[in-house]
């Protein structure tokens, strides 16, 4: 069994970050019990997206990453977590922030984009934020939610164009693998 750490002597950087909501236990949103961290502003506002209401910039509220942290060490049974939106290389460096913490305590990191990996890639040569998140994140379910591809059949994604890819490789090397959860 996974020992974990939340006594972690690392100080927390306490930034503020717009979200569209959380979801303290999830298991359709990643492997594993889950939380689940919905971003607010999203520019992608895919036809049909099951969070209509995280794409407006300004909606949502705001708290902070600390915040969020002290919630997720509240429930012993979380394994992971997962961040959706919206759009989280929105937020890429506040995400980073969570996501080492939740690393140095032994969860797992998935984050959701409508990106392409490949585009992230490119995106992080001049983005340290979205670098950091890319750096910070074990699987990524990339690709826009496209309506015309919707399968309920898939496991953790909307849509057959999106792939779930282990990328706990980056930032030393960009081969990540398509896998299935």
């Amino acid at each position: 069994m996974l020992r974990r750490n939340f006594g972690s002597d690392t100080p927390m950087e306490s930034l503020p970050i717009r979200l569209f909501g959380v979801v303290r236990e999830s298991s359709v949103d990643g492997p594993d019990l889950r939380y689940v961290v919905f971003v607010q502003g999203c520019p992608h506002k895919c036809y049909n997206c099951h969070n209509p209401g995280s794409h407006a910039y300004g909606g949502g509220k705001e708290t902070t990453t600390d915040r969020i942290w002290r919630d997720i060490q509240k429930n012993p049974l979380i394994r992971g977590i997962t961040f959706s939106g919206g759009e989280p290389f929105l937020w890429g460096h506040e995400l980073a922030v969570i996501a080492k913490k939740a690393a140095d305590a032994g969860l797992t990191v998935m984050t959701y984009t409508g990106f392409t990996w490949e585009h992230l890639q490119k995106k992080a040569e001049t983005e340290p934020s979205v670098r950091e998140l890319l750096a910070a994140t074990n699987y990524l379910v990339d690709g826009r939610y496209v309506d015309a591809l919707r399968d309920l059949n898939l496991r953790f994604r909307g849509s057959s164009n999106q792939r779930i890819l282990d990328i706990t490789c980056y930032p030393n090397s960009t081969d990540a693998t398509v896998i299935e959860l």
